[in-house]
C-alpha cells in the first residue's frame, strides 16, 4: 500500500513540515483502511472499532520542530496504533497539491471553480475561476456554506460582479500565501484560517479573504484518496469525520 500510495501523490517532489508515507509500522496485511484529516486519538479509536489495519490521513503525528520525546498525547495515539497493530499512512502537501484528488482540487470541485493555474510556495495554491457567475461576494459566502457545513469568515470589500473575477484558494493554514494570490490579480481568496495581518490586507487592497476552517477545507484529500485506493487494490476504505471547529 505504501508503494502504491507514494505512485500516486509523488511525495519525494516535495519539500515538507513532516515526513510523507509511512509513519507508523502495523500489520502486513491491510483488509480495510480508515481515512480521515488528522490522526487524532478519537480517529484511533473510531479506526479500532473498526477493525482497520490501516489508518490514511492529511495530518500525521511526526513535524519538523518537535521535540521528539513520546508522553502525555503523542503517548496515547502511539500506544493506542501500537497496541492494535495498525499501520498510519500520512501525506501532507502531496495530498494538499495533487491534481485530481488533493485538497485544493477536491475544494474546487465542491465549490464550482476550474484551475487555470497555480501560485506561491512549491505552486501549492491554485488559480481559478468560477464555473456558474458569481453575483457577488454575498453569494460566494453563500455557496462555501451550503458545500462546506460552516459560514467563512469574510473580510474585505461588499464586491458586486464577480462573474469573471480571478479566484485564488489554498486549504487548511495557508493566510500567508494571500499576499502572493494580489500579486496575481485575485479579487476574492479562500483558506482555512486568518491571521490579524491578513484582515487589514483585505480591506486595504480590496480582495476579499475568506477563512472557511482549516478542517472544513481538508475533508476532501483523504475522502478522495481513500476512494481511489478502493478501486486500485482489495481493500475496503471509510471516510470518518472528526468534527474540528478550527
Amino acid at each position: 500500500m505504501n508503494a502504491e500510495l507514494s505512485g500516486i501523490l509523488m511525495p519525494e517532489s516535495f519539500k515538507d513540515y513532516g515526513p510523507n508515507g509511512l509513519q507508523v509500522e502495523g500489520s502486513r496485511e491491510i483488509h480495510h483502511v480508515v481515512c480521515g484529516v488528522t490522526a487524532s486519538l478519537a480517529l484511533i479509536e473510531e479506526a479500532v472499532q473498526r477493525k482497520a489495519q490501516a489508518i490514511l490521513v492529511h495530518h500525521g503525528l511526526f513535524w519538523r520542530g518537535q521535540s521528539g520525546v513520546v508522553t502525555g498525547w503523542m503517548k496515547a495515539r502511539l500506544a493506542l496504533l501500537l497496541k492494535h497493530d495498525i499501520n498510519l499512512f500520512a501525506y501532507h502537501l502531496p495530498l494538499d497539491a495533487h491534481p485530481t484528488l488533493g485538497n485544493n482540487a477536491q475544494l474546487a470541485k465542491v465549490l464550482g471553480f476550474t484551475t487555470t493555474g497555480h501560485f506561491g510556495e512549491q505552486n501549492i495554491g491554485a488559480l481559478g475561476l468560477s464555473i456558474e457567475p458569481l453575483r457577488n461576494t454575498q453569494s460566494l459566502i453563500e455557496r462555501v456554506e451550503l458545500a462546506l457545513g460552516r459560514r467563512p469568515v469574510c473580510v474585505g470589500p461588499d464586491q458586486s460582479d464577480l462573474s469573471n473575477a480571478t479566484l485564488a484558494w489554498c486549504t487548511g493554514g495557508a493566510q500567508g500565501y494571500f499576499e502572493a494570490a494580489i500579486e496575481k490579480g485575485a479579487r476574492v481568496y479562500l483558506t482555512g484560517e486568518i491571521s490579524e495581518p491578513q484582515a487589514h490586507l483585505a480591506r486595504e487592497c480590496g480582495v476579499n479573504f475568506l477563512a472557511c476552517g482549516h478542517h472544513a477545507t481538508e475533508r476532501g484529500g483523504a475522502r478522495a484518496l481513500g476512494l481511489e485506493l478502493a478501486q486500485r487494490l482489495s481493500v475496503t476504505t471509510e471516510f470518518i469525520d472528526i468534527d474540528n471547529p478550527a
